[in-house]
């Protein structure tokens, strides 16, 4: 799954012009996003023109008669996208490109006889070459009693490449170029395309850390998410108790 990620870069002024997000978009630096918050993602108009919008992470289905269940789909699954209720009408017609700098994943870990758990270490897993990248995602709108509207939206996974099995079997998909991110967002790709557009970024292509603690907090949203895994803490150590 995908339930935390970046887009901390301090560049905001390179973002607007590598994704099209337009200047009365506000950008600021994000280093703990989580699910309910709003998050930069680009849409497209009815004419298939691209466009930056915020919006709500979780989505909720036009149909939906609570807008809570939005925490509950904050990730949709490659395999079955096209199949689901909540998702499969969002896949024809409201694709989206989520945008991040990195992303976090817990890796379990165990200590003790009898392999005992002891806790996660997070990591923040990036592309190689550090630059930021779009998460495949999808987006609705809703409509509740009087004016009550949201504008929502849900991150694309997949199976995990062989660079992060190890701490997770599932990945966001991180469209690897700004090809893959036109086709995802042109109106007219073939379902068969698309479907090929969600697979792992490639091992090569992606980077991973050890990251301390603080980013655990969803509430904590500050630098020091990103702070390297404390002595002892780091990725290969500290599990000298691990039986396997």
């Amino acid at each position: 799954m995908c339930g935390r990620y970046s887009l901390a870069t301090p560049a905001m002024s390179d973002m607007r012009g590598r994704f099209g997000l337009g200047e009365s978009l506000e950008l600021r630096q994000r280093f703990n996003i989580a699910p309910g918050d709003d998050v930069v993602t680009v849409t497209t108009t009815k004419d298939g023109e691209p466009r930056g919008e915020l919006l709500r992470w979780g989505l909720v289905p036009f149909w939906a008669k609570d807008p809570k269940v939005g925490y509950k789909m904050i990730n949709a699954r490659a395999e079955t996208v096209a199949e689901k209720p909540a998702f499969r009408d969002a896949l024809k017609t409201h694709r989206c490109l989520v945008v991040a700098d990195g992303f976090y994943e817990w890796q379990p870990r165990t200590a003790g006889v009898g392999g005992s758990r002891s806790r996660k270490r997070p990591f923040h897993i990036t592309r190689a070459d550090g630059a930021p990248f779009a998460f495949a995602g999808l987006w609705a709108s809703w409509h509740g009693a009087g004016d009550e509207a949201l504008r929502t939206c849900t991150i694309i996974t997949t199976d995990a490449n062989d660079k992060l099995r190890d701490i997770h079997d599932r990945m966001p998909v991180m469209l690897p170029d700004q090809g893959a991110e036109e086709a995802w967002l042109e109106h007219g790709t073939p379902p068969e395309l698309l479907q090929d557009l969600l697979v792992p970024l490639p091992g090569a292509l992606t980077a991973r850390r050890a990251v301390g603690p603080a980013v655990s907090d969803a509430r904590h949203d500050e630098p020091d998410c990103l702070d390297d895994a404390p002595p002892g803490d780091a990725e290969g150590e500290g599990d000298a108790l691990s039986l396997f």
